[in-house]
């Protein structure tokens, strides 16, 4: 059976971790899925792992549409997020439709956008209009110059009651889903604990409903790999091993570890 948004609220109510792994083309979708990864997310972090670029500002919403249209082609059951890429959506909500709407036709199920409270009013306007979303806080990587570079976010007492604060309004704005980047364990799960909707963490702790990773990153071919990731491929026979690996470990709880959190 497909996996829907209601299949993922369903998993965080008893308990049952998510697993989501970036993908960008037909193949890796076919193996993640076949795998058992429940959610395929077409990450502007393609900018970086397929492009070669220094952040995920440079992506174009024409290289999501491609790269959403070759994951939903490769794909059968999973559910699939997109990003909309940096200056999409942000100036405002009636251009952020217009970019889900391709998004959305190219095969996605549900897009992402970063941003707290400012985006609320966009995620209202969207989910009003039928376009589920993804709502990212913690740390942007689309805001990385304006946070001066890749931080743990939330680690003073304001900055990690802000973020409980965003997350509830970006809920009560219709947001399905969360994800939490580089944000201290204790209020990934704080987070998590006080919203009804699933969190996917990277780098937010083990309390998250779910665990995301890039794939470059979780298969170890990205030279410049975070503290928060693992490479599942060594010791691993083969690609689909790895990724059942990562499954594995999500599901039961041993990634992320300590050594993967803040």
């Amino acid at each position: 059976m497909a996996v829907t948004l209601s299949t993922l609220k369903a998993m965080r109510e008893r308990g049952e971790k998510i697993a989501v792994l970036t993908c960008y083309d037909a193949s890796f979708a076919r193996v993640l899925e076949a795998a058992g990864v429940e959610v395929l997310l077409v990450g502007d972090s393609l900018g970086m792992v397929v492009q070669g670029h220094a952040s995920t500002l440079p992506v174009k919403l024409a290289e999501m549409t491609y790269h959403t249209r070759c994951v939903a082609t490769g794909a059968e059951r999973a559910f699939i997020v997109a990003d909309l890429p940096f200056g999409s959506y942000q100036p405002s909500p009636e251009r952020a439709f217009s970019a889900a709407a391709r998004l959305m036709a190219a095969g996605a199920h549900m897009v992402k956008l970063e941003g707290g409270a400012v985006m609320v009013g966009t995620v209202a306007f969207l989910t009003q209009r039928g376009i589920p979303v993804c709502a990212h806080l913690g740390l942007l990587p689309q805001s990385v110059n304006q946070l001066g570079g890749y931080r743990v976010q939330g680690r003073e007492d304001a900055a990690a009651a802000q973020l409980v604060a965003d997350a509830r309004a970006l809920e009560a704005a219709g947001a399905g889903l969360i994800v939490l980047e580089m944000v201290p364990a204790a209020l990934g799960q704080a987070i998590t604990e006080a919203l009804t909707i699933p969190t996917i963490g990277i780098g937010a702790g083990a309390g998250c409903s779910g665990q995301v990773l890039v794939l470059y990153d979780m298969l170890g071919l990205y030279p410049r790999a975070p503290k928060f990731s693992k490479n599942f491929l060594a010791g691993a026979d083969g690609i689909e091993a790895a990724v059942r690996a990562y499954v594995t470990a999500v599901k039961d709880g041993r990634f992320p570890g300590p050594d993967h959190t803040f």
